[in-house]
């Protein structure tokens, strides 16, 4: 084995993470033309290419895709040298990369993050906002250790603890008196919809399809709390999980659960991921705050 090598591997996992040599740059203090030699370094070794030209970006070849298992591997084996040369030297310390959509990192994600750090737990937290699509996404690359999502199709060879199954509803600024019911009230106000490729947006379209439904206007948000806000402004009807709903004032809002089967909200990783006491604490409370979001859904559906 070429050690010297290694660093141009990690190069390269960086730019496939990124799909980018300049944003792998970026995120690794170097210039583009450093990362692309150390690239060409590993490619000549092997006599392989592992990228292919995309637009201004690039993406993996067929081989470059058959290596990126194996090269994450690699280097989730190093993070866990790195921590057991930590334990050893009695400064122990965790890092743990997750991804979570903003209403679950809000809703699950802070009380839990909030209560280890006031008991100075050595664990530190890389947290990144993405939909549930692409926290999985993710976490089969490698470029994240947990993602927090609602179930999909996505992720399917990933190892998945479920938290809580939730409801999804229409949700619309609330008006006096006996109101239309929501599924109504989008032939004649606007659309709130979430990013195309998320999975709430999947669902909306299918639903508006299914009932041959054409919104007057649309407001394509970035975000679910985005979403809420509009909502409790007083414009628009959208989708949206249930958990999200649960801390907005009711008197603002108008719900209706809405005929979309409900989807369990998952933790993610992948089977190799090394788990330590620090990690499996993390995880225990997160799966309570997980019975307690439950607890506050079924409370919102009852109100």
């Amino acid at each position: 084995m070429d050690a010297s090598l290694l660093p141009a591997l990690e190069d390269v996992l960086l730019v496939a993470r990124s799909g980018s040599v300049s944003e792998a740059a970026r995120r690794l203090h170097k210039t583009p033309s450093a990362i692309s030699q150390q690239v060409r370094r590993v490619e000549e070794h092997f006599g392989v290419a592992l990228f292919e030209r995309d637009g201004r970006g690039v993406r993996l070849s067929p081989a470059g895709e058959a290596a990126l298992g194996a090269i994450t591997r690699l280097f989730d084996q190093a993070e866990g040298v790195f921590e057991l040369l930590s334990e050893l030297a009695g400064e122990p310390s965790t890092t743990l990369r997750l991804a979570a959509s903003d209403y679950l990192g809000k809703g699950l994600l802070v009380p839990v993050i909030r209560q280890m750090l006031e008991e100075r737990a050595p664990v530190r937290f890389a947290i990144t906002t993405a939909n549930s699509i692409d926290a999985a996404r993710w976490v089969e690359r490698g470029e994240v250790d947990l993602g927090l999502a609602s179930a999909s199709s996505a992720g399917g060879d990933l190892v998945k603890l479920p938290l809580f199954v939730q409801p999804f509803l229409w949700v619309g600024p609330r008006q006096r008196g006996k109101a239309a019911a929501l599924c109504a009230r989008l032939r004649r106000e606007p659309l709130l919809r979430l990013a195309p490729g998320s999975l709430g947006r999947r669902m909306l379209d299918a639903y508006l399809d299914r009932e041959r439904i054409r919104p007057i206007s649309t407001i394509d948000v970035s975000s679910v709390s985005l979403l809420v806000s509009y909502v409790s402004g007083g414009l628009g009807v959208g989708l949206a999980p249930a958990l999200a709903l649960t801390e907005v004032a009711r008197s603002r809002l108008d719900v209706e659960v809405a005929e979309v089967e409900p989807l369990p909200v998952e933790l993610m990783t992948r089977e190799n991921f090394r788990r330590n006491p620090i990690i499996e604490r993390f995880i225990e409370r997160l799966s309570a705050e997980g019975r307690r979001a439950e607890q506050r859904t079924r409370a919102l559906l009852e109100a």
